[in-house]
């Protein structure tokens, strides 16, 4: 249905969310800084409402067109409503909510200055409306500005505590490589105008049926690369989130790199040709991400950036699902491109849900410590029990253990690799055994990665002593944190209701109405719930069995002793196993990949009475310091060739005014413009 002019349903709610938007970013500068919060949790709050609405309202009865005119210059503004774009106005309006809620707790100590709240809550604000414009609008200059009004507004959330030189060197960089996706999707939209004369999005598909699919689909994709953290275009995301403020983090990780995949799905269901030679280089591509992230989070001790390299693993996970369906559509094989696309865009929503919910509780522990080093940790089960246990539930669903909402979507994605296996060919054959090998390491290297977090930071004892005594967040930290994990339960415990969604997103990326095996859907379905009973099972008997001990030792007085300490009888808590311990084995292995760089001062043989010394070491990443460090060390120098320019001599200054304009004489006198 496509409606024309602002008095339909789409219009008008499109129209409110613009009145709700701006009337709170005039708002918040004057109101007190105490309930600055509060205000912006109602904006999200009726933003969401109103976006929200459309979107399922899309899912039941269809998709939904506004068009705008824009003048002679823009022509037709097109606002569309899809099952893609409603999948993900649902994850934003999602995780920003929670967010915001658990900012609001997380920001209610800060120092900040009242001016610098009021900035942080409108960046905030136009965060939310960026990304879900980004989701709506198909005009290519209407969507490059809201993109761009979606990268700054996240930098002023990155710099938010700005006074830090290391917060704003992160931001800077993530600013960097925000601008050259905005360079690359640019380019990308200029050819497609310059070949169909027009802004639409629709005529994209006119361009993909008389031209190769492979250069412009693979520029788009390096465009939204940059902002899903793809391999090569990730460097931005282990020093953003470690400087961003942790609700923020949260949302940056679950939602705004979603809008790079939302990116590649959008231009996905334009294609029209060489679909199984994209998949296997996005499938390459997604393995060596997924990987080469995992690898990284399992050796770092700044557990916000051990977090930041694990949403560039589960970015490769989603990239290994939407290339399957992009072989699947090849191949013309209506299952696979299900499991496929229908597996990415569940991670898409599983990731959104579990990662806020690690990056709020890892800010819960760094609220309450002050330090993101796991090795300054220890024993924090004991004083934040609930950050605790909410934790190692996001921890188990990441690691796509059962009966979780992780174990739901690599299932699919797992389910999709078995049936490329009935793809013909040695090398898609090929290419799925080492795609399922390399899931495989994914996963068993996401279980290092997380017990050697979880263990190190929550178990134990206190590795070091602190000024005071971490203890539990207030409830309004932890209220969204229980809304996540709620969901994240009825993902995990109804996979038909979400398989039946899915099929409706998935219909558009297949161009026309996609008819999908209802009996084997069925039966994958059946299997999922038998494994997931199987495993509630298990955890209802070791329930059980520690109900059982309670009862029968609830008369007997605790006591405290230490363990045995292999005839050591001065125990310290320094002896504990440390995150560096726990993956030294796994650095030394992998250290083609893992550089570990060691600062230690040697003792020299004059050294009679040496003083103390302190031994430290920490991972570099190898692209950035291999590639990227020296390519703009050598920008840099070629660049100072030209500092004499400006030399900050004002003679200098008016000489080069007088050349210009010399120079405009000459040419207009001999006729040289034209």
């Amino acid at each position: 249905m496509v409606f024309y002019g602002g008095n339909e349903l789409i219009g008008f709610l499109l129209k409110a969310t613009v009145i709700v938007l701006f009337s709170g970013i005039v708002a918040i500068p004057f109101v007190d800084k105490r309930i600055k919060s509060l205000v912006s949790i109602f904006l999200v709050l009726v933003i969401a409402l109103l976006t929200g609405f459309l979107a399922v309202c899309c899912l039941i009865s269809g998709s939904y067109e506004y068009v705008v005119y824009g003048g002679s210059i823009f022509g037709d503004i097109a606002f569309r409503i899809d099952g893609l774009t409603a999948w993900f106005i649902l994850i934003i309006n999602f995780t920003a909510l929670t967010g915001v809620i658990y900012g609001m707790g997380y920001l209610k100590s800060s120092n900040a200055a009242p001016q610098l709240m009021t900035a942080h809550w409108i960046s905030y604000l136009l965060f939310h409306a960026s990304m879900l414009a980004v989701t709506i609008v198909q005009h290519s200059v209407i969507f490059l500005i809201s993109w761009e009004v979606m990268s700054l507004s996240s930098l002023f959330l990155v710099i938010f505590e700005h006074t830090n030189p290391k917060v704003l060197k992160a931001g800077i960089n993530y600013l960097v490589q925000m601008h050259l996706s905005v360079i690359l999707l640019t380019v990308a939209f200029i050819w497609a105008y310059f070949k169909t004369g027009s802004f639409d999005f629709k005529t994209l598909g006119f361009f993909f049926g008389i031209n190769t699919n492979i250069w412009l689909f693979l520029l788009f994709f390096a465009g939204f690369g940059f902002k899903a953290g793809f391999l090569g275009l990730h460097t931005w995301l282990p020093h953003a989130h470690p400087a961003t403020p942790s609700h923020v983090s949260g949302v940056m990780s679950g939602v705004i790199v979603k809008m790079g995949i939302y990116g590649i799905f959008r231009i996905i269901s334009f294609l029209k040709a060489d679909y199984i030679v994209l998949g296997e280089i996005v499938i390459t591509l997604s393995l060596l991400t997924g990987i080469f992230g995992i690898m990284n989070a399992a050796v770092h001790r700044d557990f916000k950036k051990m977090l930041a390299y694990c949403t560039i693993e589960n970015i490769g996970i989603i990239g290994i699902g939407t290339g399957l369906g992009l072989i699947g559509l090849g191949k013309e094989q209506n299952m696979l491109i299900f499991f496929g696309f229908g597996g990415a865009l569940l991670h898409v929503l599983n990731h959104s849900l579990f990662k806020s919910l690690l990056f709020f509780s890892a800010g819960s522990v760094y609220k309450q410590t002050h330090t993101r080093d796991m090795d300054k940790l220890g024993g924090l089960i004991k004083t934040m029990p609930k950050t605790a246990a909410l934790f190692l539930f996001g921890a188990l669903a990441i690691g796509g253990l059962p009966p979780f909402n992780g174990f739901i979507s690599e299932f699919l994605i797992y389910s999709g690799i078995l049936e490329g296996f009935n793809s013909a060919g040695i090398a898609l054959i090929t290419l799925m055994i080492l795609t399922f090998a390399g899931l495989s390491i994914i996963g068993g290297i996401s279980i290092l990665a997380f017990t050697k977090t979880f263990s190190t930071i929550f178990l134990g004892s206190p590795r070091l002593e602190h000024d005071k005594l971490p203890g539990e967040v207030p409830a309004i930290m932890l209220l969204p944190q229980y809304l996540i994990a709620l969901v994240m339960i009825g993902i995990a415990f109804l996979p038909g209701f979400v398989m039946g969604l899915l099929g409706e997103v998935i219909n558009p990326l297949a161009g026309s109405k996609t008819v999908f095996d209802a009996h084997v859907l069925l039966a994958y379905t059946g299997v999922m719930k038998q494994i997931s009973f199987a495993s509630v099972l298990f955890l209802a008997v070791t329930g059980f069995t520690l109900l059982l001990r309670w009862y029968f030792v609830r008369g007997t007085v605790d006591t405290i002793s230490s363990t045995w300490g292999c005839g050591y009888s001065a125990p310290a808590p320094r002896m504990q196993y440390t995150g560096k311990s726990f993956s030294k084995s796994f650095g030394k292995l992998m250290n083609f990949m893992l550089i570990e760089k060691k600062g230690y001062s040697e003792i020299e043989r004059i050294d009679t009475f040496p003083d103390d010394r302190r031994y430290r070491s920490f991972y570099l990443d190898i692209l950035e310091k291999g590639i990227i460090e020296p390519a703009v060390l050598w920008l840099t120098r070629f660049i100072n060739f030209f500092k004499f320019i400006q030399n900050g001599k004002i003679q200098v200054y008016v000489l080069y005014g007088i050349i210009f304009i010399l120079a405009v004489f000459i040419g207009t006198v001999l006729n040289l413009w034209h």
